[in-house]
């Protein structure tokens, strides 16, 4: 056992040198704060088209994500793992959800990321992954609405003030001339101290709306990102030519969309055919009744954006797209903050 020993170490010598025991674990980290410096919502659409292109063409390796549930804690701990060879982007990302946590001053669903080299496994980087999944579920509604609005859309809705809400602001307005931002939440406190925080610096109006109806109205695009079961806006009365963004139900349980946009909608577009069509209630409950079937989903990002499916034809047509959330997302996005972040100068390391 000890000549057996002595030749495995003397092998692992000749690979990574004499002094391999000697060597320090360099590991850049990036928290929000640098993430902002370091990528434009602009880099990130581009990175989830590219991560959005490279899954649709089965160009990835990314498995089913694991759940495992906390129930001294009424918490859950999910982790998102994959290879994104195109992108050289390895890693996990390790995202929990605990709704007690508010109550102690914390996130209620903490994440963080971690990615490896894909050429020798070792652990590189760590990043703030709260944010990093905040910037590329903006990212997927901004490269969606790029291709699915109207060109000369004006006027945008809101609905949810929470976490995500921001980005999801800054993604439309990355693609679209916007002039008129309608917010509405069902807590008037919530939408108020929202528009006070991301108008600074922006040219467009912003309006509090009292009422989901009042915020829809004349609305171009709309995005719903909230946590709710029920349909959060009247599906019949979104005008023609609207395009509408699902960002919120990522559960059986979760339907903010109203079953009419569902059913009625000319292109349905969804960020992963498979997690999408398995996890949101969007689908799952028409889909229970009958009403509908996964044939009615045009196609996925990555079509879209290789135009391998039809995008907006006309300026009459109700287009929606669904996202649910994938780790080549987080991966490919994340692999682009480390490398541009090294490449600015921009980050922090730790050595183990």
């Amino acid at each position: 056992m000890i000549h057996v020993h002595v030749e495995v170490e003397r092998s692992i010598r000749n690979v990574v040198g004499k002094d391999y025991k000697e060597k320090t674990m360099k590991i850049y980290t990036f928290n929000e704060s640098d993430m902002k410096k370091i990528m434009t919502m602009n880099d990130a659409i581009k990175a989830v088209k590219d991560a959005a292109v490279s899954y649709s063409n089965g160009k990835t390796d990314i498995p089913l994500r694991a759940n495992l549930n906390v129930k001294e804690y009424n918490g859950n701990s999910l982790y998102m793992y994959g290879y994104v060879p195109g992108s050289n982007a390895l890693g996990v990302k390790l995202v929990s959800v605990y709704p007690d946590n508010p109550k102690l001053g914390l996130s209620a669903c903490p994440a963080t990321v971690i990615l490896e080299d894909a050429k020798t496994g070792i652990v590189n980087a760590i990043m703030d992954g709260t944010y990093l999944t905040r910037l590329r579920t903006g990212a997927l509604s901004g490269a969606a609405t790029e291709y699915l609005a109207k060109k000369d859309s004006k006027v945008f809705a809101l609905i949810g003030t929470g976490g995500q809400a921001e980005t999801q602001l800054d993604a439309v307005l990355a693609v679209r001339d916007i002039e008129v931002v309608k917010v509405y939440s069902r807590n008037t406190d919530n939408v108020k101290n929202f528009i006070d925080r991301v108008k600074v610096g922006k040219t467009q109006k912003f309006v509090a709306c009292k009422s989901s109806d009042e915020a829809i109205d004349e609305a171009d695009i709309i995005t719903a990102v909230t946590v709710s079961n029920n349909p959060v806006f009247d599906g019949k009365k979104v005008k023609k030519g609207c395009h509408i963004n699902g960002v919120g139900s990522y559960t059986p349980e979760m339907s903010e969309i109203d079953e009419y946009i569902v059913l009625k909608a000319s292109k349905i577009i969804v960020d992963t055919m498979d997690g999408t069509i398995n996890e949101t209630g969007d689908f799952l409950k028409p889909m229970k009744k009958g009403l509908f079937k996964k044939e009615m989903i045009t196609g996925e990002l990555g079509e879209l954006v290789e135009g391998k499916c039809k995008s907006r034809e006309n300026d009459d047509e109700i287009t929606f797209f669904e996202t649910t959330g994938s780790a080549v997302y987080d991966l490919v996005t994340g692999q682009r903050v480390y490398e541009i972040g090294k490449d600015k100068g921009i980050f922090n390391t730790v050595e183990l």
